[in-house]
C-alpha cells in the first residue's frame, strides 16, 4: 500500500534530499593553486611544484608539514588540474586490500585507456612496513603515481626504498598575515552563507584567532565558524567571544597532539639552551597531552648528537638507554626516565661539531668534485692492484708507536679539507687538543 494517496502526486528525487553542510575549512579549501595563501617556496612562479602542474607531468610526492598547512589542499590542486585518474585513501581506514584494488584497476584503466593512476594516501605515515613495502614496486615501475600527506618526520616514519622513489616537499605553518588574509575574505564571502548574516572583527580579533591556531588555518577556520554562530552584538565578533570558544578548542587541540611543533621546538630550544627547568616544564606538557613517549625519546636522541655531540659522549649512551627503558617500561613511570635523560642532556656540555662536520662533508660531495679513494686505501689484493698498476701500501696504525702512523687518507682533490672542529667544551676540548697534537706532526714530519 502507497504511503501516499495517489492524487496528492508527491515525486521524491536527488535535487529534493539536501547535500550536507560542509565546514567552512572545507568551503574555503582553493581550487587552483593561484588561490593558495602561503607556501610560497612551492606555488611561486617558476617552481618545480607549479611547472609540475602546468606540464601535468606528475611525479610520486610526499607533502610533509604540520596540520593546517595545506598538504590535503595541494593533493585537491593536483586533482583538479590532473587528466589522470585519481583516487584518494586514508592510512588510518585503509590497508593492503585497498591498495591491491586501487593497483589493479590502475592496471586495467592503463592497459585499456593508458590513462595514468594517482593514488594520494592521507597519513601515510600510519601504514606499517608491510603496507608501504607492498607499495614500493608499483611506484618503481609507474603503476600508480604515488602522493602521501604526512605530519611526521618521513625519515622516522617511512620506509627508505619508498622515499628515495619520491619527491619530498616540506610545508611550512602559516604565518599569522596569511590567516588573517584567509580569515578575511571568509568573512566576506562562505560565512553570510553559512550564518545568513554579514559578520564583522577587527584587524586585532583576527590576529587573535591566527596566534591561538598556531600555523594550523583549519584550526582558525574552525573558531572562525564557532564564534560566527554565537549571539553577537551588532554581529561583531570580540575578543571575548573568541576566548570562549578557543579555550576550550586549545585543549582538545593539545590533547589530540596536534600542536606537538611548536611545543617540541620549545623543549628541544629549551634543552640546547642548557635550562633544564624549562626543559622538563614542556616535557610534562607533551606528556599531559598525550604526546607520544617513544616520538620524544627519538628527537632526544637526535639531540644528543646534534647538540651535545663529544663534548659529552655519554649522552648519546644513557638517551638511547633511556628510549630502550620506556619502550618496555611504558607511562607512567616512563616519565621518570623522560625526565632523567631531559635534565642529563639540557645540563650536559654542547657541541654541534659532529653535525656541522657531516653537513660539510655532504656538501661537498653535491658540490664539488672530490676525487678517487686512495689507492692505499681501497679493498685491492695483489692482482688488482697490477691493474692500476700502483705499489701503495696501508700502514697500519697498530703497527707503529702510539697506535698511529702518519698518511694521506682524503682523496687527493680535498687533501687539506677540514670538516671536524671541535669545541672546546667538555669531553672535546681533550678531543681538540688531541688533533691538534696530530696535525702538528703531520706538518712538521
Amino acid at each position: 500500500m502507497s504511503l501516499f494517496s495517489d492524487d496528492e502526486n508527491i515525486k521524491i528525487n536527488d535535487a529534493d534530499i539536501s547535500k550536507p553542510i560542509e565546514p567552512l575549512a572545507v568551503l574555503m579549501r582553493p581550487k587552483h593553486i593561484d588561490e593558495l595563501v602561503g607556501q610560497e617556496h612551492i606555488t611561486k612562479n617558476e617552481s618545480f611544484f607549479r611547472k609540475m602542474l602546468e606540464s601535468d607531468n606528475i611525479i610520486s610526492l610526499l607533502f610533509f608539514g604540520p596540520p593546517g598547512s595545506g598538504k590535503t589542499t595541494l593533493a585537491e590542486i593536483i586533482k583538479r588540474s590532473t587528466k589522470m585518474h585519481f583516487c584518494a585513501l586514508n592510512a588510518v581506514s585503509s590497508g593492503v586490500n585497498d591498495l591491491k584494488k586501487v593497483v589493479e584497476e590502475a592496471k586495467k584503466r592503463f592497459s585499456m585507456y593508458r590513462i595514468r593512476t594517482i593514488l594520494f594516501i592521507d597519513e601515510i605515515h600510519r601504514y606499517n612496513k608491510s603496507q608501504q613495502d607492498f607499495l614500493l614496486p608499483f611506484v618503481e615501475n609507474g603503476t600508480i603515481i604515488l602522493i602521501g600527506a604526512t605530519t611526521e618526520n618521513p625519515y622516522f616514519e617511512m620506509n627508505t626504498p619508498l622515499l628515495s622513489r619520491i619527491k619530498i616537499l616540506t610545508l611550512d605553518s602559516l604565518k599569522t598575515s596569511d590567516i588573517v588574509k584567509i580569515l578575511k575574505k571568509a568573512l566576506n564571502t562562505e560565512v553570510p552563507k553559512l550564518t545568513g548574516k554579514t559578520i564583522t572583527a577587527s584587524e586585532e580579533v583576527l590576529e587573535a584567532i591566527a596566534t591561538v591556531a598556531a600555523g594550523d588555518v583549519r584550526s582558525a577556520l574552525n573558531i572562525l565558524e564557532q564564534s560566527s554562530f554565537l549571539n553577537l552584538e551588532d554581529n561583531k565578533l570580540s575578543l571575548d567571544n573568541i576566548k570562549n570558544i578557543s579555550e576550550e578548542k586549545i585543549f582538545k587541540y593539545d590533547k589530540k597532539g596536534d600542536n606537538h611543533y611548536n611545543v617540541i621546538s620549545a623543549f628541544i630550544k629549551s634543552m640546547r639552551g642548557s635550562d633544564p627547568d624549562a626543559a622538563v616544564h614542556y616535557l610534562a606538557r607533551m606528556l599531559e597531552s598525550g604526546e607520544d613517549i617513544n616520538f620524544i625519546a627519538r628527537r632526544m636522541l637526535i639531540f644528543s648528537s646534534e647538540d651535545v655531540g663529544n663534548a659529552d659522549p655519554n649522552a648519546l649512551i644513557l638517551t638511547n638507554a633511556a628510549a630502550s627503558a620506556v619502550k618496555h617500561v611504558g607511562m607512567p613511570e616512563a616519565k621518570i626516565i623522560l625526565s632523567q635523560a631531559a635534565t642529563y642532556l639540557a645540563s650536559a656540555p654542547k657541541s654541534n661539531s659532529s653535525y656541522l662536520a657531516i653537513k660539510s662533508a655532504l656538501n661537498d660531495l653535491k658540490t664539488i668534485d672530490c676525487g678517487e679513494v686512495p689507492f692505499h686505501l681501497r679493498n685491492l689484493n695483489e692482482k688488482t692492484a697490477k691493474l692500476f698498476n700502483t705499489n701503495a701500501k696501508y700502514l697500519y696504525p697498530h703497527d707503529y708507536p702510539g697506535n698511529h702512523v702518519i698518511q694521506q687518507y682524503l682523496p687527493d682533490k680535498i687533501k687539506e679539507a677540514t670538516y671536524y672542529k671541535p669545541s672546546n667544551n667538555g669531553y672535546e676540548k681533550e678531543i681538540s687538543e688531541k688533533l691538534k697534537d696530530l696535525k702538528h706532526k703531520k706538518n712538521h714530519q
